[in-house]
């Protein structure tokens, strides 16, 4: 069905009559009747009888009317935000990040959002997301390493948004309490409460380990970070992951060699997007947001001060 005839209908039904709509609509009389006669033909409903001069609705057509109309409201509504996406405005901003990013960075960045600012929605992704096919489901993709190879037509927008440290957490009275750092090699005395391999604090664990040729007294695996803490806060050892703390731990940086481990967050987006000028924008604002809330990660930052407890 032609949007076009559906137009036509409904200005003949406002107008009265067939000449009148004509002039309306600025085409020829005959030309109008012969587009109502062709929508009554393709729908195999009689929407009009003639009272002198005037085309009157039947009761068929009275029915029809009002979801003309509605098709055509539908039809102006997309056309105004087609119009309004064509000069890259973002109504609404889809945001992806992996699980313990979404829930220490992103959620919270989501919570300082303005009434101007687009409607967010969050989704979860991978540790290792595929960004060909993930890039064009989200608006801003938020991942903890660098992106596969893409395809040679897809461009990507890419800011680093900060570089956050991998924690050991510990009870108060370990032995571990009060100090700064470790090396990874002293967790071959403790018994390691880690998340699964879904997460990116693990895999750079374990491959930090694997290069120093050393591997911890004992193991515990979780599904969750925040269930390593707890277990780490009920004395069942030490919880390496990135997140947020919890259980009033005490953070440890780890360290290989000197040199900590950390995990590169970056905010990505596609460069032929409609509104990349904004997501650009939206991506800087969440820089500024990991800076004030974690520090100048992305500098040489000494240990005191990278770290500062969430305020949430």
């Amino acid at each position: 069905m032609e949007i076009r005839l559906l137009r036509y209908f409904v200005a003949v039904v406002e107008h009265g009559t067939v000449s009148e709509a004509a002039s309306a609509l600025r085409i020829s009389q005959p030309s109008l009747s012969r587009q109502t006669k062709k929508l009554e033909q393709d729908l195999g409903l009689r929407l009009f009888v003639r009272s002198g001069t005037r085309n009157v609705l039947t009761s068929e057509g009275r029915e029809f009317l009002a979801a003309a109309r509605a098709v055509l409201a539908k039809e102006s509504d997309a056309a105004q935000l087609a119009s309004s996406l064509a000069i890259g405005r973002l109504p609404s901003v889809s945001l992806a990040a992996p699980r313990t990013t979404l829930i220490d960075v992103v959620t919270p960045f989501v919570a300082t959002f303005q009434r101007q600012d687009p409607v967010p929605t969050v989704s979860e992704i991978g540790i290792d997301p595929d960004l060909s096919r993930v890039l064009p489901e989200h608006d801003l993709v938020v991942t903890a390493q660098g992106p596969r190879p893409l395809p040679a037509e897809m461009r990507v927008g890419t800011l680093k948004l900060a570089r956050l440290p991998v924690w050991a957490y510990v009870p108060a009275g370990h032995p571990w309490d009060g100090r700064e750092s470790a090396d990874i090699g002293e967790l071959a005395e403790e018994m390691v409460i880690t998340p699964s391999t879904d997460f990116k604090a693990r895999e750079v664990l374990d491959a930090a380990m694997q290069l120093s040729g050393t591997a911890p007294a004992g193991r515990v695996e979780t599904n969750h970070g925040r269930v390593a803490q707890a277990l780490a806060a009920a004395g069942r050892g030490v919880a390496v992951v990135s997140d947020d703390p919890h259980f009033d731990l005490h953070p440890v940086r780890l360290h290989r060699s000197g040199e900590p481990l950390t995990i590169g967050l970056a905010g990505q987006w596609r460069s032929d997007h409609h509104a990349a000028e904004t997501l650009a924008s939206l991506a800087h604002r969440l820089r500024d947001f990991c800076k004030e809330r974690y520090g100048p990660t992305l500098e040489r930052a000494p240990l005191q001060g990278i770290w500062r407890k969430s305020p949430l």
